[in-house]
């Protein structure tokens, strides 16, 4: 258990996670991901992985959310869960490079937490700075 986010918000976190999975339009590798991105209000944004047949112009779950949250005003976030999977959900998946420095622009590194999910009882988590050590951000252009 996390100290800053209670078992009943990681557990819902997970559950919206899930619930965005259903959306993923993934025709072509059939991997679908869905993502739950906690502001530092307690709301949530959610996102879904989005495929493309040029592939490099689709977008993954935890971005999208991102995206969503942040093209409403949101740029501050505590948290974000994960949960992905072909068919059954059998592996805890991280973000990718990309997600990673894109969650890194509006987060505090050691602050901000990646609940990684295969189930609403069976996850993981770290911190942002530990899935991205010596990251990127905005205050390296100061």
């Amino acid at each position: 258990m996390n100290e800053k986010l209670s078992r009943d918000l990681i557990s819902e976190l997970i559950v919206k996670a899930g619930e965005a999975r259903e959306f993923s339009y993934s025709p072509y590798s059939g991997f679908k991901v869905g993502a739950a991105l906690l502001t530092d209000k307690d709301e949530i944004y959610t996102g879904c992985n989005i495929e493309n047949a040029a592939y490099s112009p689709g977008n993954c779950a935890e971005r999208t959310a991102v995206f969503k949250a942040v093209s409403e005003g949101k740029t501050s976030f505590k948290a974000i869960a994960i949960i992905a999977g072909k068919n059954e959900i059998t592996d805890y998946t991280s973000p990718c490079g990309i997600c990673r420095q894109v969650l890194r622009e509006f987060v505090n590194p050691k602050e901000f937490y990646v609940i990684m999910a295969k189930s609403e009882n069976d996850y993981k988590i770290m911190t942002l700075e530990e899935l991205f050590p010596m990251s990127f951000g905005p205050e390296n252009l100061d």
